[in-house]
Formats: C-alpha cells, sequence, structure tokens
C-alpha cells in the first residue's frame, strides 16, 4: 500500500491545521485522519507524515505510542479493548478479558486469524464509575458483566467460529 493522501486528503489536513494555532497542536486529529485513511499507523505513516507536517518523528511517535486510540498494527474488523485498570480489575474487568480471549483464541494485541477481531487490555478508558468497562471500535460499553458482553457480541454477529466479514 502507498502511503499518499491525495489532493482530497491533503484539503482535508489544511483544514484540520487550520483549527490550531499551530500544526503541532493539530497532531492528533491528523494522526485519527491518517489511521483512517491507511488503516494504522505504521513507520512509514509517521515518517510521511514527518515530511509533510515538518514536525520530527519522534513528536509524532511520542503521540501515537502514549495514546491507546493509536494502531501500530492492524486491528481486526472489531476491535475490543478492555480495561483492567484499578476500578474496572475490582469489577471483573480481568475476567471480562480472559472471556475474550479464552472465547476467540486470541490474546492482548493479537488479531484472530480471519481478520475479524483484535483484544487489547488497556489501562484506562476514563469510565471508572461505569466500570468495567469495553470498547468495541468507538462504541464504549460501560457496567459490563458476561452476559452483557455475549449479548453485544451477538448483536454484531461476533460468533467464536464466525468469518462474517
Amino acid at each position: 500500500m502507498e502511503i499518499k493522501f491525495n489532493q482530497e486528503d491533503l484539503k482535508e489536513i489544511e483544514h484540520i491545521k487550520s483549527k490550531y494555532p499551530n500544526t503541532e497542536s493539530a497532531i492528533m486529529p491528523i494522526l485519527w485522519f491518517s489511521q483512517n485513511k491507511f488503516g494504522y499507523i505504521s513507520d512509514e505513516v509517521i515518517i510521511y507524515l514527518s515530511d509533510l507536517l515538518k514536525i520530527s518523528a519522534s513528536k509524532i511517535e511520542g503521540v501515537v505510542s502514549f495514546y491507546t486510540m493509536f494502531h501500530r498494527k492492524p486491528v481486526g474488523k472489531y476491535h475490543i479493548q478492555v480495561c483492567t485498570n484499578v476500578s474496572c480489575m475490582v469489577r471483573d474487568g480481568i475476567k471480562l478479558f480472559h472471556y475474550v480471549s479464552d472465547k476467540y483464541k486470541v490474546k492482548n494485541m493479537e488479531t484472530t486469524s480471519d481478520g475479524l477481531l483484535s483484544l487489547e487490555e488497556v489501562e484506562c478508558m476514563g469510565a471508572c464509575g461505569g466500570a468495567p468497562m469495553i470498547a468495541i471500535n468507538e462504541n464504549y460499553y460501560e457496567n459490563i458483566d458476561i452476559p452483557k458482553l455475549d449479548a453485544i457480541l451477538s448483536e454484531l454477529k461476533i460468533t467464536s467460529d464466525s468469518k462474517n466479514y
């Protein structure tokens, strides 16, 4: 895959930059746009953005590595994040993580062989009052237990033997 923005993409980048006092301040929404375009933030994307935006690759890498919303490798069609930080841990977040891991035979930061889902254990999703919490792609779910999780997965038609995409 060629890492390059088309003219429409470059206009959008300029639009994003226009909302901020300087280009560095716009790096998060530009990275989000880039991830949506390329699927994940590879080393090549970081170098491309560094050249395009005249920002050091190390600054871009610092942002990418800090925020769990940015993926450094391809993720599945359904990216499941399970919070296991203190509040979620106390309310069975780790149990939820292991349940998904066992059900789909996937470990932390792995994607199923069919590309259907990836699993990630995350430190904090900022919803301690609604613990335990999970995210599937951009949808957030609070006060999750195994029956609720199964209902969500069933609604999305994610089964342990599915190749439904």
